[in-house]
């Protein structure tokens, strides 16, 4: 491949069974790779790596950005008040690697525009907190991390 031109093909599945078949042809800049990761995490598409849950279970730590942040808030914040900050800073406790405070801040604002967070203005910041709901209240192993609940 002299020419600078390369060929990527990404076949994915999700936890739900759908399949997801991507061709990269062309000069495919480290960018726009991460622009395929970030569009993998917003179709939540998990896969089993070695990271415990912060939850403190055994099960498998989520692997996109969103599922890690809703186990954080599950697994540390069940019943208390937390900012986004909190959040980072757990994050990158917890998975070992930086996420910026925009990420942090646009997941649980969509977390709470889906009724999952309560969300409420202190000062300069939003305060979030874990809404009740029956599947928090009965935990079943098969909890799903989807932005789409």
């Amino acid at each position: 491949m002299s020419s600078g031109k390369r060929k990527f093909k990404i076949e994915l599945e999700d936890a739900e069974g759908s399949k997801y078949n991507l061709s990269l042809e062309g000069n495919i800049s480290k960018e726009k790779v991460l622009k395929i990761v970030e569009f993998m995490d917003l179709l939540n598409i998990e896969s089993v790596n070695g990271n415990g849950h912060p939850d403190g279970t055994d099960r498998p730590a989520p692997a996109s950005v969103g599922g890690r942040i809703w186990s954080l808030v599950e697994g540390k914040f069940p019943y208390s008040s937390f900012t986004s900050s909190d959040i980072l800073e757990l994050y990158e406790d917890q998975f070992n690697e930086p996420i910026k405070l925009s990420i942090v801040s646009t997941y649980l604002s969509r977390y709470s525009e889906r009724g999952r967070l309560a969300r409420n203005r202190q000062g300069k910041e939003w305060v979030y907190k874990a809404k009740e709901t029956a599947s928090r209240m009965q935990p079943s192993p098969s909890t799903s991390h989807d932005l789409n609940q």
